[in-house]
C-alpha cells in the first residue's frame, strides 16, 4: 500500500519542506502511521542550506499525489497544492494562514496564527509529550527563523519566541542568531538565478476581490541591486501573466537585514494597490517601509483595498 504523503505548498520554502518533515515523523510516532514528507518543488537555497546543516535529505519532489490519503502543511488552498487536490482524501491539515480549505468529510484540522507551522508542531510534539529528533527540531528552528524573519516580522508570537527556544536547545544551536543570520543570507544570493526563478521561486497565488493575484516574493540585503533587472523582471511577469491568466502580479522585494521592502507591480488596477498601501507607485514600484511579511501586511490590505 502507497505511504501517505504529508506536504506543503508549491514553491517550497524552508517552513513548508520542515514542517513536511516534521508532521511526517510525529504522525509515524504518536498514531502509527505510514506517512512520507514529499515536496511540490525544488527546496531554494535557504532550505537547502540548513537540510545539509542538519544531515537531512531533501524529500522527493511530486506534481500529482500517487496515493489516497494525504496531510497538508503551511497551505490549505487549492491553488497552491498538489495539481490534483480534488482527487485526493485530505485527513489533516496543519497551518497559520487563513483558511478557505472546503470538505465534505470531517478532518484533523490544527489552524493557529502563530508566525509559523514549525511552532505549531513544536507544541503538538511537546503536547503528545514525544522527544524531537536533533535533526528535525534544528530544521523546525530553522523554518521559525525564517518565516518570522529571525523573530523579527510582525507575524512574530510570543509561542514563536518559546518554540524556537526549546528547538534550538532540542537541536544543540548554541549561537541561534549568528546561525539565524547565516541561513537567512543563504537565502539572498540572487546573482545566478534568471528571472523567472525570481518571480516563481516564492510566489503563491490569491483570489482577491474577485481578481486573480499571483504574489512572489524574494529575500536580499540590497533591494536597488534586484530592481536593476526590472525590465526583465516586468518582461518575464508579463509573460507569466499572459500564460497563467493572473489579472494582477505584485512581485515584493524584502531587504531581510534593515526590514523594508519595494514592491514591483504589474497590472490594470494601480489605484486599487496604491490605496492598499497607502503609497503612489513610481515606474511600477511601490515603496513598502517596514513591510516584510506577504501573509500580514500584504495580502490583508489588498483584501481591504479591492
Amino acid at each position: 500500500m502507497a505511504k501517505t504523503l504529508v506536504f506543503g505548498h508549491q514553491n517550497p520554502d524552508t517552513d513548508t519542506i520542515a514542517s513536511a518533515i516534521g508532521a511526517s515523523y510525529l504522525l509515524n510516532t504518536l498514531y502509527d502511521q505510514d506517512t512520507e514528507a514529499v515536496a511540490l518543488g525544488t527546496v531554494n537555497d535557504e532550505t537547502k542550506f540548513a537540510l545539509d546543516k542538519f544531515g537531512v535529505a531533501a524529500p522527493r519532489v511530486i506534481e500529482t499525489a500517487d496515493t489516497e490519503d494525504v496531510y497538508l502543511v503551511d497551505h490549505n488552498e487549492a491553488a497552491q497544492s498538489v495539481a490534483n487536490i480534488a482527487e485526493v482524501n485530505v485527513l489533516g491539515i496543519y497551518d497559520h494562514h487563513k483558511f478557505d480549505f472546503k470538505s465534505s468529510a470531517p478532518l484533523y484540522i490544527i489552524n493557529k496564527p502563530w508566525g509559523s507551522v514549525a511552532t505549531i508542531l513544536f507544541f503538538e510534539f511537546k503536547t503528545a509529550n514525544v522527544a524531537i529528533p536533533a535533526e528535525i527540531a534544528g530544521l523546525l528552528a530553522s523554518a521559525v527563523i525564517s518565516d518570522t524573519l529571525l523573530l523579527k516580522s510582525p507575524t512574530t508570537t510570543a509561542m514563536d519566541k518559546e518554540a524556537l527556544a526549546g528547538l534550538a536547545a532540542a537541536a544543540g544551536l548554541d549561537d541561534v542568531e549568528a546561525y539565524g543570520l547565516a541561513l537567512l543570507k543563504a537565502g539572498t544570493d540572487l546573482s545566478k538565478k534568471s528571472e523567472k526563478e525570481l518571480i516563481d521561486g516564492d510566489a503563491k497565488s490569491f483570489e482577491i476581490g474577485g481578481h486573480t493575484f499571483r504574489i512572489g516574493q524574494v529575500n536580499t540585503v540590497d533591494i536597488d541591486e534586484v530592481l536593476t533587472r526590472q525590465a526583465a523582471l516586468e518582461t518575464e511577469i508579463k509573460a507569466e501573466m499572459a500564460a497563467e491568466g493572473y489579472d494582477n502580479f505584485l512581485f515584493v522585494i524584502t531587504d531581510i537585514l534593515n526590514s523594508n521592502s519595494k514592491a514591483l507591480y504589474i497590472g490594470a488596477e494601480t489605484a486599487a494597490v496604491e490605496k492598499a498601501f497607502d503609497k503612489s507607485l513610481t515606474d511600477n514600484v511601490i515603496d513598502l517601509p517596514g513591510v516584510v511579511s506577504r501573509k500580514k501586511q500584504v495580502v490583508p490590505p489588498l483584501n481591504a483595498a479591492f
